[in-house]
């Protein structure tokens, strides 16, 4: 088990699927279980969940599973292999309305941080051709502009045609974290180019001795840590396994029980195997520093309230302050 001298922040759970309700590939293997995830969660030294929307629907579901914990937050947008949602709803313009209608009311209640989860997808053009994925990448920018949020970003092998429309739209959001990042060093360079860009690290950005080295190359004063849970575990045929050092017990769905993991489905407490490979890889020593600086990125761009009452509270105490101006 981890102690609990880290913060961490988990920027990506997917508390809508079905894995969470004790369902999996449409079998029901045991109850639903997010208050005990929670838990473990907490315990481990995460601060905040952020729970992430890929559809108009999702999102809706999203911001209810929000507004059960106070440390709980969300998204609000459309995935790019979803994208088809807009035309396939018969009104493109009534489903945008939706959702710029959902931001609102999330934000009213401190609960929507983000417009995504959306951006590329050129791995599964199945699910959603290349020409409507781009048209509504482009049309989220007009929420996040209408909003004033940061973007939560997807891109998977679809590296220059991403990179052409963030950049063709980067007056109109004040920041954002392209998630689950997988990509080329280039790719990386591509992003760090973009000054309002933060990149985010999971299980799956870890696989290869490529990804690592790819992942050594980010400053971790641009760097973000999540799990996408269930999703993006780190498993023990990863590049990066050497590198955890916190376990949990687990047990096969079909052996639930409350206290453990279950093998296979990813969980928030798990983020902190990701900032364990992130320091392994990257040879830092200091962990509770690097989960500080991850953790002020985190705020920086999703809750910069937080960092302007800290950096107010310290300076009427009379004391400095080591909170970095945004």
């Amino acid at each position: 088990m981890a102690s609990t001298t880290v913060k961490l922040i988990d920027i990506a759970v997917n508390f809508t699927d079905g894995m969470f309700k004790g369902m999996y590939h449409g079998k029901q293997c045991h109850a639903a279980d997010i208050p005990a995830v929670l838990a473990r969660a907490w315990a481990a030294g995460v601060d905040r969940i952020i729970v992430t929307g890929g559809s108009l629907k999702e999102s809706r579901e999203a911001l209810e599973i929000a507004e059960t914990d106070g440390r709980l937050f969300c998204t609000v947008g459309v995935h790019p292999t979803r994208c088809g949602e807009f035309e396939e709803s018969g009104d493109p313009e009534g489903h945008f309305q939706s959702l710029l209608a959902l931001a609102k009311e999330g934000i009213q209640k401190g609960k929507v941080v983000a417009v995504g989860e959306c951006g590329l997808d050129y791995d599964r053009l199945h699910f959603c051709p290349s020409d409507i994925q781009k048209k509504y990448f482009e049309k989220q920018f007009e929420l996040a502009e209408a909003v004033k949020l940061p973007m939560f970003l997807h891109m998977r092998a679809a590296g220059e045609d991403f990179s052409e429309i963030v950049s063709r739209n980067g007056y109109r959001f004040p920041g954002g974290v392209t998630h689950s990042f997988t990509g080329t060093a280039e790719e990386r360079d591509k992003l760090l180019s973009f000054e309002k860009m933060f990149i985010g690290i999971n299980g799956c950005s870890l696989k290869t001795i490529e990804n690592l080295e790819v992942v050594r190359g980010i400053p971790a004063e641009r760097m973000m840590v999540e799990t996408d849970s269930p999703y993006c575990d780190i498993k023990n045929t990863h590049a990066g396994i050497q590198f955890v050092k916190s376990v949990w017990p687990s047990k096969k769905k079909e052996k639930y029980e409350p206290g453990s993991t279950v093998k296979g489905r990813n969980e928030p407490c798990l983020v902190r195997q990701v900032l364990e490979v992130v320091a392994g890889c990257k040879g830092i020593a200091d962990i509770e520093g690097l989960s500080k600086t991850l953790y002020h990125n985190t705020c920086r761009l999703f809750f910069p309230h937080d960092l302007d009452a800290s950096a107010d509270a310290q300076l009427e105490g009379g004391t400095g302050t080591d909170v970095q101006p945004s």
